[in-house]
């Protein structure tokens, strides 16, 4: 099974550049690549944060571009975004009980679980009562594996602003998931702006890159301070079978050059690998 992980989308509207770069421009050639690279894909999650801001102009944006893909999709908000104008615009995404933007999806490799982290007034996420009584029943009820989608994550990850704003019913949550830990394959998340991947408390996880500006990694900044970049963005391509789920960070933008590694044949290896130049690389 293959599907793909594309989070922090942060879309504005009027076609305008945000911090120097052009969300809604940088969505047209994920979505682009997507459908011509990874167009078998089973869906593609958004893991939050779709728009900056959360205004209806930016949603519109948001929807002219995803609406493209050519495979099922999967929406999440996060702490950028307006419940309300999300609803608006998307009035058709699943929703718990609650009125919470939380659903499943059942694959042939398991049972996915998206949760809605978002808490109204604040950067930081969250998990109420009755988000994590609705995450009970979902894990209580499915049998076999689980993946768990989520844009906050539920633990420190070493950049002091971002830790900040992570979830922050952290041991409520993990109370609900610890006694299913070994059946969880592996969390996907969000927020962080960054590439990232490790363990949390036996439960593989990993993050991936936004899609228009990243966080830079600083572990020496305090929470006051949210160092950025414009790191090349980048999308998650998932493959997952009965043994194994592996995660590959695609920057389908990416203006490096590209070659063989392996000489033409005829030509000598050593002779094809030195002879080669790329302005400006030789320097790095």
């Amino acid at each position: 099974m293959k599907f793909i992980h594309l989070t922090d989308t942060h879309v504005i509207g009027g076609n305008r550049t945000l911090y120097g770069a052009n969300p809604a421009r940088r969505l047209a050639l994920a979505v682009d690549s997507i459908n011509a690279e990874h167009g078998d894909a089973a869906f593609t999650v958004v893991t939050g944060d779709l728009t900056h801001w959360g205004d209806a102009d930016a949603y519109a944006a948001f929807e002219a571009q995803i609406r493209r893909l050519s495979m099922p999709l999967v929406l999440m908000v996060g702490n950028h975004d307006d419940t309300a104008a999300f609803a608006g615009r998307f009035p058709d995404v699943a929703r718990d009980e609650n009125g919470f933007v939380q659903s499943r999806r059942e694959t042939p490799q398991g049972t996915c679980l998206f949760l809605d982290t978002k808490m109204p007034g604040t950067h930081a996420g969250g998990y109420c009562d009755k988000r994590l009584a609705w995450l009970k029943r979902q894990l209580e009820e499915t049998p076999g594996q689980v993946f768990l989608f989520m844009h906050h994550p539920p633990f420190r990850h070493g950049i002091r602003s971002m830790d900040a704003i992570m979830m922050h019913d952290h041991a409520a949550f993990w109370e609900v998931v610890a006694p299913h830990r070994d059946r969880i394959r592996h969390l996907f998340f969000g927020h962080v702006h960054r590439a990232i991947f490790g363990n949390w408390r036996g439960i593989s996880y990993s993050c991936m890159r936004g899609l228009n500006h990243q966080v830079a990694l600083d572990l020496e900044a305090d929470e006051s301070a949210i160092p950025g970049d414009l790191a090349e963005p980048a999308y998650g391509v998932v493959l997952a079978d009965e043994d194994c789920v592996t995660v590959h960070l695609h920057e389908f933008a990416s203006r490096a050059p590209r070659f063989p590694l392996n000489a033409p044949e005829g030509e000598f290896g050593e002779d094809y690998a030195t002879s080669m130049r790329h302005p400006g690389f030789a320097d790095l």
